[in-house]
């Protein structure tokens, strides 16, 4: 049973009537005014006191007038802390970029700007350890063979709990805490780690760190084969992988390679230009068209060090091959020099200056896009393995993807 029950009422129809008209127009009329009073919260606004010249803040000839009578409104009327001037700026910037709805024309404040070119040169000052982020919002220490956090005695596994004296927070922001650990070559910084229940204090001097971009190793000694993977396209990358290539041949790499690239975002334009002139003899790279028309065609160039056209290539790609790799991966497929196999890859064909602004902060800014030798545009559509090998296999024990590259190569080798 109901707990509350309407009331009857004894007032005649009429009374009614009336009531349910002046209803309806109370709701109109609310209806109708309800978008104009919703900023006071149908109260009235309080009247505006002008605190600028008013004359010039609606300067109609003024560009940027809208955007001072705007935060004009937040200085005076929000509730809580207003962002600083620089705050609003990048705020503008970023906003007024997104209204070119391209995803790699971008804007970038200095410290992750300062980041990203250390990445793509492939250098910083640091001790020399990847810092890993756990799901428990504490810092895993892994450092480098041979680098300084390793010759001072850090071991893979310690969890990273201050930096000079300065607590890191639980969750952490690796970001933060990266940039806290980086710093001038030459300079010390105390690393303050937990290890088994005991903490310890580390000193250590901050030297140039090259950033490894290349690793290899034998795959079949038997069979001849090799294997090379590339993480990002760098200034490094190039050198890094004419060593793989020597080493790989002194160590018995004599019928095939399987190249990696599954995962690599990109890079470097001229590093993915030096990478494929180490793999092709001279003839077309990349295709690129500017938004005028013209086109600019990449040549590869001479190499000190150059993989034999006897060595066969299994390209490895996947939805996370892109940008730069897409460029090696194309050309190699197009010129016929490698077979792509694995899954469609990502398709960000289309190439960026970065602009460095007077505050050290960065504009990304599309500027035109790349096609393969062939003219197939990657931008959008990316490029199809010659041997499709479905994704939801990756990750297992087995890897299928590089199994199918090893049986292809040993297909391919022993009919020659």
């Amino acid at each position: 049973m109901s707990i509350y029950q309407r009331p009857s009422s004894s007032l005649p129809w009429p009374y009614f009537l009336a009531g349910a008209l002046t209803a309806a127009f109370l709701f109109l009329l609310g209806a109708v005014s309800y978008r104009a009073v919703t900023r006071a919260h149908l109260s009235p606004p309080a009247p505006r006191v002008p605190t600028r010249d008013t004359a010039k803040t609606n300067d109609p000839s003024d560009d940027l007038s809208l955007y001072r009578e705007a935060w004009q409104i937040l200085e005076e009327d929000f509730y809580g802390e207003v962002p600083s001037e620089t705050e609003r700026n990048y705020g503008a910037i970023r906003g007024s970029v997104e209204t070119l709805q391209d995803p790699y024309t971008y804007f970038i404040e200095p410290e992750p700007a300062g980041r990203e070119e250390e990445q793509l040169q492939g250098r910083f000052g640091g001790i020399g350890a990847y810092l890993e982020l756990r799901e428990d919002g504490r810092i895993r220490l892994i450092p480098m063979i041979d680098r300084p956090a390793a010759l001072a005695g850090i071991e893979e596994g310690d969890i990273l709990v201050a930096v000079d004296g300065e607590p890191v927070p639980v969750p952490a922001n690796l970001d933060d805490v990266t940039a806290r650990v980086r710093g001038p070559v030459g300079t010390v910084v105390r690393i303050t780690v937990e290890r088994q229940g005991q903490v310890v204090d580390f000193e250590i001097e901050r030297q140039e760190i090259e950033l490894p971009s290349v690793s290899w190793r034998i795959l079949d000694k038997e069979a001849g084969i090799g294997y090379i993977r590339i993480e990002r396209f760098s200034a490094l990358t190039a050198r890094e992988q004419a060593q793989a290539i020597q080493e790989l041949e002194s160590q018995g790499m004599t019928a095939a390679l399987v190249l990696d690239l599954r995962g690599n975002p990109g890079g470097l334009l001229d590093a993915a230009i030096a990478v494929s002139s180490q793999y092709l003899d001279g003839g077309p790279v990349l295709i690129e068209r500017h938004a005028d028309g013209s086109e600019k065609l990449y040549q590869a160039e001479t190499s000190a060090v150059s993989l034999p056209s006897s060595v066969a290539i299994a390209v490895l790609v996947d939805g996370g091959t892109a940008s730069a790799a897409e460029i090696l991966a194309g050309a190699l497929q197009d010129r016929g020099r490698g077979t792509l196999i694995g899954a469609r890859t990502f398709g960000k064909g289309s190439i960026q200056r970065i602009h460095r602004l007077s505050d050290q902060s960065a504009l990304h800014v599309t500027f035109a896009k790349w096609f393969t030798p062939n003219g197939h545009q990657i931008d959008g559509q990316g490029l199809n393995p010659d041997i499709p090998v479905d994704e939801a296999g990756e990750g297992g024990e087995q890897d299928p993807f590089l199994q199918a590259a090893l049986d292809h190569l040993k297909r391919e080798t022993s009919h020659e």
